[in-house]
């Protein structure tokens, strides 16, 4: 009898767990099928006319000149660390006159790029969540449509084309910042000779370096706004579905670029 017990037992556990790994995967499938269809929704309505620009340019004024400080803060002081790092590692074997290009080329292909993205994800796209999400449980989306607004239009594509522009351009910001601290660090610091700091630089840093970070940024933007926007509009279930909206944008938001990071760099290397 207690084996018969035993054995049902075991029974219930694994088809729970079945149970839960596939009620996981189709939700995973269904929400993944959601995100493409508002993705898709965004191109069909960026096309369309009426051309918001007031709204565009209010999202790039948030997205980008409000991201400026912690921008030039996490810059120079990521350029400074990177500086400080490489020369200690290079001063074992003797080529510590290699700080400025290894640190200017981490900055350019990865640091700039991800960190701009991880910076915007956490800010601005926790912003677009619950801007909209206050928006949907007040009615405000639904009024929207009354009127004869198509929401998406109107609410996420002046925030995933700004997200889009102003990413890129705050990365590259980060990398001169970056450099600008690594170079003073560098250079008073660490009494690396200048004309060799430059000189480096000039041997082993490439154009193909920067666009290779240029593009990695367009893509994060691209994501986290429409990561942000798309989680706005599934809120529900009032403040407590705000909340939660916000959270799930500032995490895939974050997951995705650097999961990204990775698909991207093995996909420019071959190309650039």
């Amino acid at each position: 009898m207690e084996e018969v017990k035993k054995e049902n037992f075991f029974k219930r556990i694994f088809v729970e767990n079945v149970s839960d790994l596939g009620k996981t995967v189709i939700e995973s499938v269904d929400g993944l099928g959601r995100f493409s269809k508002f993705v898709l929704s965004f191109f069909f309505w960026v096309t369309k006319p009426p051309y918001r620009f007031k709204l565009f340019y209010e999202q790039f004024y948030f997205i980008g000149n409000k991201s400026i400080f912690i921008i030039f803060l996490s810059g120079s002081f990521t350029g400074m660390v990177m500086a400080y790092q490489t020369y200690f590692g290079f001063k074992l074997i003797s080529v510590d006159s290699l700080v400025g290009p290894v640190t200017a080329l981490t900055l350019a292909k990865e640091l700039a790029p991800v960190l701009t993205g991880l910076i915007v994800a956490g800010r601005a796209g926790a912003a677009m969540a619950a801007q909209i999400g206050t928006m949907k449980v007040t009615e405000q989306v639904d009024a929207l449509e009354v009127m004869g607004i198509n929401s998406i239009q109107f609410l996420a594509v002046p925030r995933i084309v700004a997200a889009t522009v102003t990413v890129p351009m705050l990365s590259a910001l980060f990398l001169c910042i970056g450099n600008a601290g690594s170079y003073l660090v560098g250079t008073k610091a660490l009494m690396i000779d200048e004309a060799i700091y430059f000189q480096k630089i000039g041997e082993f840093m490439f154009l193909e370096d920067i666009w290779q970070g240029i593009i990695k940024a367009t893509v994060f933007g691209f994501i986290i706004g429409s990561i942000g926007t798309y989680f706005g509009f599934q809120v529900t279930k009032g403040a407590e579905g705000v909340g939660k909206g916000t959270n799930m944008a500032v995490v895939w938001g974050m997951i995705s670029v650097l999961v990204l990071d990775y698909f991207l760099t093995s996909f420019l290397i071959q190309v650039l």
